[in-house]
């Protein structure tokens, strides 16, 4: 009896686990297992299961209400099942509102709220409360004499949306508090942030080397960082309660039909069918649809290269691709300690306080170069690109794998986290990972709304590494445009298409 019931647990197990020489690939973590097929049609078709494609397909339903007798028929499609590649589960969470755009403080004021409040929004009844476990430590940002007065222009902007002006006589720096008054923040949605001299930043964190800071900039609530894994969940589990289906596959082509009826405007299309290939097959299922949503992150713009869509259609094309960026974990018993903020130093690198007992996570982007030297040899957030410069980027890693490049570490990002926190000196790597971000190489921002050829295509992508804290509010941007045809919540319009088609960039200067 005891080997009968030994093998019955045994055959159970098997079960539940990947088929021999799958490699694992047909494995789903319990509680997210898609369907196996997707349906022949769908009212909507959002391409990406990441957050922000999660996002919307929520936003669809608790927006929708009583509006259609049996519901929006809504579909996810995700390629990447166990996420083992994607851009949510692999970033290190972080939330602030310390950007250089009103649209990009306004959304994350937004998604503070809603995380703020995660169980009223996504709580499932008779589930378990959802628990992101915030960390609310704020962002330090610090700044060298150059950009100290650019600081200290954004930091106003940021708490008032106006500027009183700057000290520092630097024409960059007069030109941007002249365009940021023009795109005032309302008082009530202002930033809590605060100014903090060298003097200030040693008395309140005194593991700091505070040589060559200027000046500094701390949030002081609704920063921090929290499990992206968590709210990924949540709000695919809330969206399949609510009809929500999804499945596993990978769009690689559309059928598409011309649209005629207004000769005098410019050629246009729709998308009838999106042709879902199954994991690791030549099969495909066509599935019809009304409205494509392509969420799909760091691949959003090659998806606008799939078979299908006329080419001359697809202009301008969506500048997003894949940049890799590595995330590194280590020890040090005497590092900062609780008192650790999500600190960005004027070099770029940055780290951040991981759990309770001496661990830290932390890395650097790459620099921006031009023929004339380093463009951005201190704070990304503050610095201002004069447009005689061209720029393009140096030493970037190869994104077709997530290896790690571990002299990356020891050579570029050890030497400057030793120099700003002297305790570092002796810290100990324990593990590495690297991830995407869904990189936006026009002007580092998202790009949201309706495609301006393709009449049932819309984009809600290239946040350029803060879409995991902006999903909440990208998404129910997304899906006022769809049920309602405008913003209604937050004013986007500037995030949309015609900034590319007109090639004026939006730039945030808050990409870290």
């Amino acid at each position: 009896e005891l080997g009968q019931t030994l093998e019955r647990m045994g055959q159970t197990l098997r079960d539940q686990l990947p088929a021999s020489g799958s490699g694992g690939r047909g494995w789903i973590p319990p509680g997210t297992h898609p369907d196996p097929r997707p349906p022949d049609e769908a009212d909507v078709v959002v391409v990406g299961g990441g957050v922000v494609g999660w996002s919307v397909a929520y936003w669809l339903k608790v927006l929708e209400g009583r509006r259609r007798q049996h519901g929006m028929k809504v579909l996810v499609v995700e390629r990447d099942p166990m996420y083992s590649r994607a851009s949510t589960v692999l970033s290190v969470g972080g939330i602030r509102q310390q950007f250089s755009l009103r649209e990009n403080i306004q959304m994350s004021r937004f998604s503070a709220s809603f995380l703020r409040n995660i169980n009223e929004h996504l709580g499932v009844p008779n589930e378990p409360p959802i628990d992101i476990q915030f960390q609310p430590s704020g962002y330090l940002f610090l700044a060298g004499p150059q950009s100290a007065a650019a600081l200290e222009a954004n930091v106003q902007f940021q708490r008032w949306g106006t500027h009183v002006g700057s000290s520092g006589g630097f024409q960059g720096v007069r030109v941007i508090l002249t365009l940021l008054h023009t795109l005032a923040i309302p008082r009530d949605e202002g930033a809590q942030v605060t100014l903090l001299s060298p003097t200030q930043l040693k008395a309140k964190f005194p593991w700091i080397n505070t040589e060559d800071v200027a000046v500094a900039s701390y949030g002081l609530e609704d920063e921090g960082w929290f499990d992206p894994w968590t709210l990924l969940n949540a709000f695919r589990r809330k969206a399949t309660s609510l009809g929500v289906q999804s499945c596993s596959g990978e769009v690689r082509a559309f059928v598409t039909s011309a649209d005629h009826t207004m000769p005098s405007t410019p050629p246009s299309a729709r998308i009838k069918y999106v042709h879902i290939y199954m994991p690791d097959s030549l099969e495909y299922q066509p599935v019809a649809c009304a409205i494509v949503v392509n969420a799909a992150g760091a691949w959003a713009g090659k998806l606008l290269e799939a078979d299908g869509l006329p080419r001359g259609l697809c202009r301008p094309p969506l500048p997003i691709q894949p940049r890799k960026r590595y995330v590194f974990s280590w020890h040090c018993p005497d590092g900062p300690g609780l008192s650790c903020p999500f600190l960005i130093d004027t070099s770029g690198a940055y780290f951040r306080r991981e759990g309770f007992a001496g661990n830290y996570l932390g890395g650097m982007s790459p620099p921006e170069v031009s023929a004339r030297g380093p463009l951005r040899s201190f704070t990304p957030l503050f610095f201002i690109r004069l447009p005689e410069f061209i720029l393009f980027q140096e030493e970037e890693p190869d994104p077709s794998d997530l290896s790690v490049d571990h002299d990356y570490f020891q050579e570029q990002v050890w030497p400057r986290l030793a120099r700003r926190v002297p305790a570092f000196e002796s810290l100990r790597v324990r593990g590495s990972w690297a991830g995407y971000y869904d990189y936006n190489t026009f002007d580092q921002n998202g790009v949201l709304g309706p495609h301006p050829r393709l009449e049932n295509l819309f984009v809600a992508a290239g946040f350029s590494g803060h879409g995991l804290q902006h999903s909440p509010a990208a998404g129910r941007a997304v899906a006022e445009l769809l049920l309602k045809g405008r913003y209604e919540s937050l004013d986007l319009r500037r995030l949309g298409w015609d900034r590319l088609v007109d090639g004026e960039p939006l730039q945030e200067h808050g990409v870290v």
